[in-house]
C-alpha cells in the first residue's frame, strides 16, 4: 500500500471526534443515575450529578494529602498532581472533589478493597460501592474550577482504572508519607 492509498483509506474512515467520545462517555455514566433526566439537568446547571456506585463502576476515595505525597507535589500544584495521576493510573478516570480535597479513581463495580493488616489504616481511604453515591462531574469539566473536575478523563465508555494500579499508587503515597513523617518534613 502506498501513501496515496493510505490517505484515501483514512479519508473514507469515520473518525470519532472528542465531542462524540464525550457524549458516549456521558451516556455510559448516566446508566448509573437513578434518574437520567435529573442527572443530565444537574450536569448542565451544577456541573455535577449524583450517580450510584457498585453497579457499572465503583470509586476508590483517596485523601488529597496522600495523593499529593505520592505525586511529590505541593498544595496548589493541581496540574502536577493531575499529570502524575494520568501516568500512575495509565489514563484511568479520576475526578476530584475540590472542597473536600478528595480524589476518586473510578474502578470496576466488582472491585473489593481490603487493606492488608500490615498497611495500617489511611483515614479517608475507601472503596465505595453498593449503597454509595458519588457527585460525578460533567465530562467537559476538566479544569480545576468549581466543586469537582476530571483530573484524568474517561477515554471511552467503560474504560476504568485498574484497581491494582490504584493500590500501588496508594502504597507509594503511604510509604512516602511515612518517610516524610520520619524526616519531619510532612507535606
Amino acid at each position: 500500500m502506498n501513501v496515496t492509498d493510505e490517505r484515501d483509506e483514512l479519508e473514507g474512515a469515520a473518525l470519532v471526534t472528542g465531542r462524540e467520545r464525550g457524549l458516549a462517555v456521558s451516556h455510559w455514566l448516566l446508566a448509573a443515575a437513578d434518574d437520567r433526566d435529573v442527572a443530565r439537568a444537574d450536569w448542565e446547571t451544577q456541573g455535577v450529578a449524583l450517580l450510584a456506585l457498585g453497579g457499572i463502576f465503583a470509586a476508590v476515595r483517596m485523601p488529597g494529602d496522600l495523593v499529593r505525597v505520592a505525586a511529590r507535589a505541593d498544595d496548589g500544584d493541581e496540574e502536577g498532581v493531575d499529570a502524575f495521576l494520568r501516568r500512575a493510573l495509565e489514563g484511568g478516570p479520576v475526578c476530584r472533589a475540590r472542597h473536600s480535597d478528595l480524589y476518586y479513581a473510578l474502578v470496576p463495580g466488582s472491585t473489593e478493597w481490603r487493606c492488608p493488616p500490615s498497611s495500617g489504616a489511611i483515614p479517608g481511604l475507601d472503596c465505595l460501592g453498593r449503597g454509595c453515591y458519588l457527585g460525578v462531574p460533567a465530562v467537559d469539566r476538566t479544569e480545576p474550577v468549581g466543586h469537582a473536575y476530571w483530573c484524568s478523563v474517561m477515554g471511552s465508555p467503560g474504560e476504568l482504572c485498574d484497581p491494582r494500579l490504584v493500590w500501588a499508587m496508594v502504597q507509594l503515597g503511604q510509604v512516602r508519607y511515612q518517610v516524610a513523617e520520619v524526616e519531619g518534613v510532612r507535606r
